[in-house]
């Protein structure tokens, strides 16, 4: 039996074509988001004209030395995120940033934050992210700036030993990079002293809202010192972000790249269950097309996600999955053989929606509905990164 598929085409692109038997299979849930009006209104939506970036980051008045390191990363023209914000952070502002992930906002404050620190060694600087995952990513993308430059991080997450960094904490550093839940942990044993720091950063800070951490947020933010500078970054900003808001900024300038709902170009479709029974079958036959080069297949539960991963290693896909029960040196070892391309195909939860860089996922899959639309954009928005193509696909039924 043929799957039904309704295509959402960027314009100027072609659709692809996908065969299959059918679909089946999973429990069904009953809070869910289902896209297929969003594709649909987004065929209507006018395409808008891109953003051009005023600046080159040499027109940045930023250090030769960390010049020299954005230019060994490639970057020669910002983002608009990078473009719009970098002069006022520079500047010293509070800055609201609305952006979706994949729109180069971690080099966006990571920049200017380390020429800060160029200029005064005693700053310090707390980065807060809401994920592991997003924290490791951020302080990658530290090293490859400051690797040269004599400037120190000590990321703080859950998941591993926290010994090491309880160490780190007592060697110089300037910056500490973390999620809320062990620097919660730090602070309360004392082996980290928030007062000192005079720059924040909230990173995906709706994100933090969505799984529960706005308690913790609130909490060591109230630990800060009042003089500081307060940078704070989120995709939407609803009521209840704005509770972080509330104190967190003073006189805080807003830049916001937000300018559609689903990026252009991620060609989206709406992929018909007719046999439950039959929906893992399916999702082998279009797995095994030639043009799903890097899969990311998103699921709802760890238990689903997991079962899903090991049936697809059974029937020899290079295949690995994440998620909350897998220790945290096991799911970025995982990341990084996904992103080395020495596995196919990737499993997760939402836990890695939010913030991920991979590069060039051909395809991501909804095998299981999102719980919110914003949940389906951020899932989607780990293909068509870079302006590159990418297509997303859901399992409705």
């Amino acid at each position: 039996m043929q799957g039904t598929f309704y295509y959402h085409r960027p314009a100027g692109h072609q659709a692809s074509r996908f065969g299959g038997r059918g679909f089946g299979g999973g429990k069904r849930v009953v809070k869910s988001f289902n896209p297929f009006l969003l594709i649909q209104n987004n065929k209507e939506t006018q395409r808008e004209e891109p953003t051009l970036a005023l600046h080159q980051f040499t027109d940045f008045q930023i250090s030769d030395e960390l010049q020299r390191s954005i230019l060994q990363k490639g970057y020669t023209t910002p983002t608009p995120i990078q473009d719009q914000a970098i002069p006022h952070i520079l500047a010293g502002r509070d800055l609201i940033g609305i952006a979706h992930t994949g729109t180069g906002k971690t080099a966006a404050f990571l920049i200017p934050l380390i020429n800060k620190v160029q200029k005064d060694r005693q700053e310090k600087v707390l980065i807060l992210s809401p994920t592991r995952e997003l924290a490791s990513q951020t302080q990658d993308e530290f090293y490859d700036f400051s690797q040269t430059l004599g400037i120190y991080s000590v990321l703080c997450i859950g998941g591993v030993n926290i010994s090491p960094q309880r160490n780190g904490l007592r060697r110089p550093h300037n910056f500490v990079i973390g999620t809320p839940g062990r620097i919660k942990d730090l602070v309360r044993e004392r082996s980290l002293q928030l007062a000192n720091f005079h720059t924040v950063v909230l990173d995906e800070a709706d994100h933090m809202v969505d799984i529960g951490f706005i308690a913790d947020v609130k909490y060591l933010v109230s630990l800060l010192s009042p003089n500081r500078q307060s940078l704070f970054f989120s995709a939407t900003i609803n009521g209840r972000v704005r509770e972080i808001l509330q104190g967190f900024v003073q006189n805080a300038i807003t830049v916001s790249v937000k300018t559609r709902e689903t990026a252009e170009n991620v060609q989206q479709a709406i992929v018909k269950v007719d046999d439950k029974n039959r929906k893992i079958d399916q999702l082998h036959d279009l797995l095994l097309q030639e043009e799903c080069e890097k899969v990311l297949i998103f699921g709802r539960t760890k238990w689903g996600v997991q079962k899903l991963s090991d049936e697809l290693a059974r029937r020899g896909f290079k295949a690995e999955a994440i998620h909350g029960d897998k220790k945290q040196n096991q799911r970025l070892r995982t990341l990084e053989k996904f992103k080395k391309n020495e596995i196919k195909i990737l499993l997760a939860t939402d836990v890695a929606s939010r913030g991920l860089d991979i590069p060039n996922v051909s395809h991501v899959i909804n095998y299981d509905l999102p719980e919110s639309q914003d949940a389906y954009i951020h899932r989607i928005g780990r293909t068509g990164r870079a302006d590159k193509m990418g297509i997303a696909l859901t399992f409705v039924g």
